[in-house]
């Protein structure tokens, strides 16, 4: 056992050995002399800060941990959960979302390792670069900020569409400028106050969805016009779904049905790595990132498993309402139905609110999460440096302003030629995130790899992911499936259209890769280290004395109102 072993029972003690253990490859890394590493990727922190400034560590414990609740519940469990009902039917729906809980957890398990260790803004956006190659890390890292700045402009687009269950007076047009300035305006202000208003956003969505399982509840017993409901909708019209593209063969279009469902699950859980994302402005990161990574198993089998559970009692899957027939954009969402068909007058008005509010909160993060994207790239060298550019209150205006910028594409949705180019670019965001679920496993792959050709104990971490490795190579390799086959339904009746429609994300990421290799990469772009950065020379390092030397002042809770939620974060 190396001395690094004996002595891991404190951070201060990993500081120590992991400096001696790096002193070879550090004396190797400037032999080697990797220029595009040293002068390009890692630039010395204490020379950015000088000149750009840095973000601020100011979110709270309870901050973070509703963020991370948060980022499970959008419009993907509200909305989309009815188009999964309809194809799958409710036993495969909830079979799809267990299995998709497996990967959420299993992901989020390896990044609150690495996001833990070197807690930095963009987080793993940061670690593709550092691990596995500065061009990984570039198409990576620019598939995933286009993913989320597309997303700002489609919940633009959607806001006046809610809006308008109680009225179209307001063109939407309209509802998309006031809106865009509104929140790009507010993600100027300090990380403190985007904080804050996303916790009581956050508190709302969750009050909410408990009220929503206790009402559902309440109506599968009988308190509702329908009298008992019980299993009734899984036994007539079934549990299994009417299947899709297959009609000759009922198991076979069942079989596809279900896939399906998988992969919409897979895009309706996006969103529970931005714990990852706000690690880098968490005031104490080596305690709250691993609490709120510990919640989350249990958040999405509460707002996730359950949710779909009693959607699948109260609402049967050959319902019409599922298909949105009326012309509003909730018309859909099975949680709206559920109300409706139950004979509750009023729930379902509330419940639109609900959603406009998390729309509001959804499209708020957008701009949030794409600024600290962005300016993690540039603190990686694989994005211009200006990004890096923050206010006094630690603010990136530029990636700020850039990416809210995007936002203005919601304007093609108030057109019909202009949505079908919207709807083209709405599939670059679906794929881009599970992409970026894949390559979190495989750098955490990477990263272990690293500890242990180091004599590097896991065990003194401050936070160790749970069954790893064999939980990140389950998570990879299904995640990477899942990317290829997301898109099986255009072979069915095929045209160049609808396939590059459905692999759009998958063909961009690769175009990216490849001019990213070669701009990094240059002569050497044809040798074999150039795909990936040798165990030896990767920086392991850069960011863990800041946070191990820094002293975290915590606040004692003063009332029983802080006592409350220091319990819950």
């Amino acid at each position: 056992m190396s001395d690094f072993e004996k002595n891991s029972s404190s951070i201060g003690d990993y500081r120590d050995v992991q400096l001696n253990n790096q002193s070879s490859y550090n004396s190797n890394k400037k032999e080697k002399q990797i220029d595009l590493l040293d002068d390009r990727t890692f630039e010395q922190e204490n020379d950015s800060n000088s000149e750009f400034g840095e973000v601020k560590r100011s979110l709270k414990a309870r901050q973070i941990s509703m963020i991370a609740i948060g980022g499970t519940i959008g419009t993907g469990l509200f909305i989309s959960t009815g188009g999964t009902l309809a194809d799958a039917g409710p036993v495969s729906a909830l079979i799809s979302f267990l299995f998709m809980t497996t990967l959420a957890f299993s992901v989020t398990q390896s990044l609150g390792e690495m996001a833990t260790l070197i807690p930095v803004s963009g987080s793993f956006t940061q670690f593709v670069t550092r691990w596995c190659s500065p061009a990984l890390g570039a198409a990576n890292g620019w598939n995933y900020w286009f993913s989320w700045a597309i997303t700002f402009s489609l919940e633009l687009s959607v806001v006046g569409q809610v809006i308008q269950r109680w009225t179209d007076a307001v063109p939407l047009a309209a509802w998309i400028a006031i809106f865009f300035v509104i929140l790009t305006v507010f993600n100027l202000f300090p990380v403190k106050y985007y904080g804050e208003v996303e916790f009581w956003i956050a508190s709302l969505k969750v009050i909410f969805v408990f009220i929503w399982l206790i009402y559902a509840f309440i109506m599968v017993c009988g308190a509702g016009k329908t009298g008992p409901i019980g299993f009734r909708y899984w036994r007539n019209p079934g549990p299994w779904g009417p299947g899709i593209l297959v009609s000759s063969n009922i198991n076979t279009a069942r079989f596809l049905g279900w896939l399906s469902s998988l992969i919409n699950a897979a895009f309706t859980f996006q969103g529970t790595e931005l714990v990852g994302i706000s690690a880098g402005e968490s005031s104490n990161p080596r305690k709250t990132v691993p609490s709120a990574i510990r919640k989350v198993l249990f958040r999405i089998l509460v707002f996730y498993v359950l949710c779909m559970l009693f959607i699948g009692l109260l609402v049967p899957y050959d319902d019409p309402k599922l298909a949105g027939n009326d012309g509003t954009y909730t018309a859909s969402s099975p949680f709206i139905i559920a109300i409706q068909n139950c004979g509750t007058k009023g729930l379902p008005d509330v419940y639109n609110a609900v959603i406009l509010v998390t729309i509001i909160s959804a499209a708020n993060s957008n701009v949030y999460c794409g600024s600290r994207i962005l300016y993690g790239l540039a603190q990686s060298g694989v994005a211009p440096k200006f990004f890096k550019f923050t206010s006094k209150q630690g603010v990136p205006i530029v990636a700020v302003l850039f990416t809210a910028a995007f936002g203005s594409l919601g304007f093609l949705a108030t057109s019909s030629q202009g949505n079908n180019a919207f709807n083209w670019l709405l599939n670059i965001t679906a794929t881009s995130g599970l992409i970026a679920w894949g390559w979190i496993s495989f750098t955490h792959i990477r990263f272990m790899n690293i500890l242990k050709s180091r004599n590097i104990s896991r065990d003194s971490l401050p936070f160790k992911a749970r069954w790893c490795p064999v939980n990140a190579y389950y998570a990879c390799i299904t995640i990477f499936i899942l990317v290829f086959v997301q898109g099986f339904s255009v072979f069915w009746d095929f045209n160049a259209t609808d396939f590059f429609t459905a692999y759009v994300s998958v063909i961009l990421f690769v175009a990216c890769y490849i001019v990213f290799h070669f701009i990094f990469n240059g002569k050497k772009s044809m040798s074999v280290r150039s795909l990936l950065i040798p165990l030896d020379e990767c920086d392991i390092d850069s960011g863990v004395r800041e946070i191990d030397e820094m002293e975290w002042e915590e606040e004692e809770p003063k009332n029983l109102w802080d006592k409350f939620w220091n319990l819950i974060a």
